[in-house]
């Protein structure tokens, strides 16, 4: 055995079953392993940041890590972007990172970098292996830190001379202990707190939003008067009918001030204090309001649900209070806003426990209108902010829960930085609606340039917003990767294309002309 193979069989034995790959000379011993490892899964990209992203996307819909095998410091720094949002996301990633071998790197060979460097802003856990006898040990140590505190990214950095020394054993995996429950005082606390007539908003985010997670804190609203509200951004949602509603707090700062103004107190359940997205001259970023005294009930690492339950106990709320979302499919649209129609058509044909993934920026202001009352769902975010993770997202959701239709809404401008994986959504038989809104420019940056009080705004300026000259062909790009493409330039063709690709497997794409 030598510790490429230690690796692969470790990774197997530690319930890592999916492998994103783009390998480079370095990788090699380890791409030969995985063919002695049936068990492992490995899903060929073209771009080093869909795999991230697609791992980001595997990690949030199947609660378990993938590994991502990448080539050097620059392959993994082409994947920065995305592993910062699944950082943001608390997904657990497992990075496999090849390196130089140990007698190469001294040499300043054209590739030599700084791995650690790079993987640092991105990794709560970094390791070199010294030789091929502590790869396996190692990988279980990598395994063991991303399945811990609710979800971490570990980097694993192997020089090429650990994958072909001997290795005598696979590494033996630890489970990590389970999420710690919250201290009894904080359960206390908050329960007091909720009891002194107060003007109360709890902020939630993390697992606290899976469907238990917020029927306990509708059950906490319904008896305390409390506002329950989640961050802007999030990794995962569990909407639709039959379950409780939860609203988002809005994108712009004036919009958070003004949906906390009067908020005498503010009860974080895995998230933290609101700050604007950026700052703006004369806008402020601190957004809690003046006066209003913060309090943790649980942190991203503890059991938010239980805690959730275990204050809703704590004060008598009722078991099952109204406000459950019923089922409402909404009309197709006949005319007005392309946008509105195309979310409306999806709730009108979207199947039972689909995953929507929203990237769609300006376009999918009309999202919460029609998503709430959808059938059961789970709603995925760009949780970051580094645009290009929806396509990802998309195929690594898909391929952890392959029996399910995945629905992506794209801004067009976001999707140009990951189109790359429509052809992993092709090669892989993936069950996913990519709608691509294609208003051909950087909608939000010209709402942005102005808010930020730039002087002087013309032409040349508003031309680096704008993605004409030429337009982009998604049907060509996407039929190219072979993925099947439709255009839809108005209503009825929005409301054709979608009947179509819901009611056939994907991989699907829909070019939506606003």
């Amino acid at each position: 055995m030598n510790g490429a193979q230690s690796l692969i069989g470790t990774l197997i034995q530690s319930e890592v079953e999916v492998c994103f790959t783009n390998p480079g000379t370095s990788e090699m011993h380890f791409v030969a392993a995985l063919d002695r490892e049936p068990d492992m899964r490995a899903v060929l990209v073209l771009f080093e940041g869909v795999a991230t992203g697609a791992a980001d996307g595997y990690a949030r819909m199947s609660g378990k890590p993938a590994a991502n095998l990448l080539h050097l410091g620059p392959g993994l720094a082409n994947g920065l972007a995305n592993l910062h949002n699944a950082k943001k996301a608390r997904s657990p990633v497992v990075n496999i990172v090849g390196d130089h071998a140990s007698y190469h790197q001294l040499l300043e060979a054209p590739l030599t970098s700084d791995v650690k460097a790079f993987a640092a802003p991105v990794s709560h856990w970094i390791k070199s292996s010294p030789n091929g006898a502590e790869v396996g040990h190692d990988a279980a140590a990598a395994v063991r830190a991303a399945n811990s505190n609710g979800g971490q990214i570990a980097s694993l950095i192997l020089p090429a001379d650990t994958a072909w020394t001997p290795a005598h054993d696979y590494g033996v995996y630890r489970a990590p202990p389970s999420l710690m429950p919250p201290p009894a005082a904080a359960i206390e606390k908050i329960s007091a707190l909720l009891a002194n007539g107060k003007n109360t908003v709890i902020l939630m985010t993390g697992h606290a939003l899976r469907a238990r997670g917020v029927e306990a804190a509708s059950r906490i609203a319904a008896k305390s008067g409390a506002k329950i509200l989640a961050d802007t951004f999030n990794a995962r949602t569990e909407r639709g009918a039959g379950r409780y509603a939860i609203a988002r707090l809005p994108y712009f700062a004036e919009q958070i001030v003004e949906t906390l103004a009067g908020t005498e107190q503010l009860i974080i359940v895995g998230s933290q204090s609101p700050v604007s997205f950026f700052a703006y001259p004369d806008i402020p970023n601190y957004l809690v309001p003046e006066g209003c005294a913060t309090y943790v009930l649980a942190t991203h690492g503890e059991d938010m649900v239980g805690a959730l339950e275990a204050v809703a106990e704590e004060i008598g709320a009722p078991q099952d209070p109204p406000g459950k979302m019923d089922l409402i499919r909404p009309d197709l649209a006949n005319g007005g806003d392309i946008a509105t129609a195309v979310w409306a058509a999806m709730a009108h044909y979207m199947p039972d426990n689909s995953i929507i993934v929203d990237e769609a920026t300006t376009s999918g202001i009309a999202s919460e209108m029609f998503l709430a009352n959808a059938p059961q769902h789970d709603y995925l975010q760009l949780t970051g902010g580094s645009i290009g993770i929806g396509l990802p997202l998309s195929l690594g959701a898909s391929i952890a829960c392959p029996d399910r239709k995945v629905i992506c809404g794209h801004g067009d401008g976001g999707a140009m930085y990951t189109l790359q994986a429509l052809w992993s959504q092709a090669r892989e038989n993936c069950d996913v609606v990519n709608i691509i809104f294609s208003n051909r420019k950087y909608m939000i940056l010209e709402i942005e340039i102005m808010r930020v009080g730039a002087e002087n705004v013309g032409p040349k300026a508003l031309d680096m917003f704008d993605l004409g000259r030429p337009n982009l062909d998604w049907c060509q790009l996407a039929g190219g990767m072979g993925v099947h493409a439709m255009r839809a330039s108005n209503v009825d063709e929005v409301n054709e294309a979608m009947a179509h690709c819901m009611s056939n497997k994907g991989p699907h794409l829909i070019e939506v002309i606003i």
